[in-house]
């Protein structure tokens, strides 16, 4: 059964991969993934201030079980946590985590990216870039997400 959260509060890596393995040893293999919130403006270009993720609860925390509930099924994973933050972020900031674990590392390793690759694409957040400049935009999905998703295919 996986570990879900969708939360405003910061997260520590350490302390959930402890929650997960804790007297556990048949487990062999951790994947995981950190992701951060960046500032990928052009030089010249106002940087970002924040990224605002929203999202409707429980209708989110939902599709986030069934992509969990997908990779358990594709791999024979031994426990899973995907957390995901919203409200105001800035640069640098965790947003989020995923952490697969299985008796073999390639299990894990296969997972954790198909969950990552999942969360941003079918996992209902939408985000709002706020510039220095005081501009602010809802960003788009991107190509290059869609693409790393088809890679694992339908359900």
């Amino acid at each position: 059964m996986a570990t879900i959260r969708v939360q405003e509060a910061p997260f520590d890596v350490g302390a959930e991969i402890a929650a997960l393995t804790a007297g556990r040893t048949d487990i062999g293999g951790i994947g995981c993934f950190l992701g951060i919130v960046r500032d990928d403006a052009a030089e010249g270009a106002p940087a970002l201030a924040a990224l605002t993720l929203e999202h409707y609860p429980n209708m989110t925390e939902r599709a986030i079980a069934r992509i969990a509930a997908e990779a358990e099924r594709r791999w024979s994973l031994l426990g899973c946590t995907v957390i995901h933050r919203v409200g105001r972020l800035p640069p640098n900031e965790p947003i989020v985590l995923v952490v697969a674990c299985s008796a073999h590392r390639q299990a894990a390793l296969d997972a954790t990216a198909f969950l990552i690759d999942w969360l941003k694409t079918r996992a209902p957040f939408w985000k709002r870039e706020e510039l220095t400049d005081g501009t602010a935009t809802w960003v788009d999905a991107r190509e290059s997400d869609d693409a790393a998703a088809a890679r694992w295919g339908e359900v």
